[in-house]
């Protein structure tokens, strides 16, 4: 076995033992296809408000202008798929990602583990973490890393456990042995495309980001535009729609982080209690979960909108 066939198993085996669910890593370098597809979707306007992702351009296609000499992006998946959903069938929702700790914290607290391993073990190595935290193409780099395929709904499909989990990346300056994609299994499937509330799948594998429920419920920072009432399927904080109805999520099994469980209180809430909600009951219930992005006005101003 080669000294870079040892390191990549003394890593894939850290990054298990760590409770990620795969580990797959690709050559640092330019992504030449992704190149042409950013720039259309990014003069189409399909990114709305979310203006930093005009910004460092080239720096979300070639990681070596993010962490010098870099030659290795090792990516990984980590699970959050909840054992239990939300139990008033009419309150409105939140997506399941967010339902425990914010998983920027929980992420980042496991790579920087991972790092120091590679470190210990290896030697001097250089290197960064990323969750979304950076110009950093998570989805392209997973799939290119053998880790599932791009879907029709723009998300990260996996044959084995589908899409209900984070993407996260070491960006190394070691060479390391690379893993080849995997082919894409959406075949002729439509069910994405179909249950779109918003339409927001304008066509397979393009989503208009300024449509998706995601976007209105958390990244835009206005009044949401009246051409979406009625349309928001009770969703108060991201959607998932399309997740939740793509066959390949039928393998999806509970994630195993104790972080991610919900605050006790946020599955059995009504849908009353949470049109009532006060800042209080937010603070408490939202103290380190993601939620806090939107603020109790920003939640606030998603309810009212279903009702309207």
């Amino acid at each position: 076995m080669t000294t870079k066939q040892q390191h990549t198993e003394l890593i894939k085996a850290e990054a298990k033992r760590l409770g990620f669910l795969s580990c797959g890593i690709s050559k640092a370098d330019f992504l030449e296809e992704e190149a042409p597809r950013l720039e259309k979707w990014l003069n189409n306007n399909s990114h709305g408000e979310m203006k930093y992702m005009e910004n460092h351009f080239d720096k979300r296609l070639d990681p070596r202008l993010l962490v010098e000499g870099s030659k290795s992006v090792i990516s990984l998946l980590l699970n959050y798929f909840p054992a239990e959903t939300q139990k008033d069938p009419n309150a409105p929702k939140i997506s399941k990602y967010a339902y425990g700790r914010d998983y920027h914290f929980v992420i980042k607290d496991k790579l920087k583990h991972l790092l120091q391993f590679i470190q210990e073990e290896i030697g001097e190595v250089d290197g960064r973490a990323f969750v979304d935290s950076a110009p950093v193409l998570d989805k392209a780099w997973a799939a290119k890393s053998g880790l599932g395929w791009i879907g029709k709904n723009s998300n990260l499909l996996s044959k084995q456990v589908g899409s209900f989990f984070f993407i996260a990346e070491l960006i190394v300056d070691i060479d390391l042995e690379y893993d080849a994609p995997v082919t894409d299994h959406c075949g002729s499937c439509t069910a994405c495309i179909d249950a779109c509330p918003t339409e927001a799948i304008t066509s397979p594998y393009v989503v208009d980001g300024s449509k998706c429920i995601s976007y209105l419920t958390i990244e835009l920072k206005d009044q949401i535009p009246s051409d979406f009432s009625g349309k928001m399927d009770d969703w108060m904080f991201g959607c998932d729609v399309c997740q939740d109805v793509c066959p390949w999520n039928r393998f999806s099994k509970p994630h195993n982080e104790p972080l991610f469980n919900p605050h006790p209180e946020l599955l059995s809430m009504t849908k009353k209690e949470w049109e009532e909600i006060t800042q209080e009951v937010f603070s408490e219930i939202f103290k380190k979960s993601a939620v806090k992005r939107t603020k109790f006005t920003g939640l606030k101003r998603n309810i009212d909108f279903l009702d309207n």
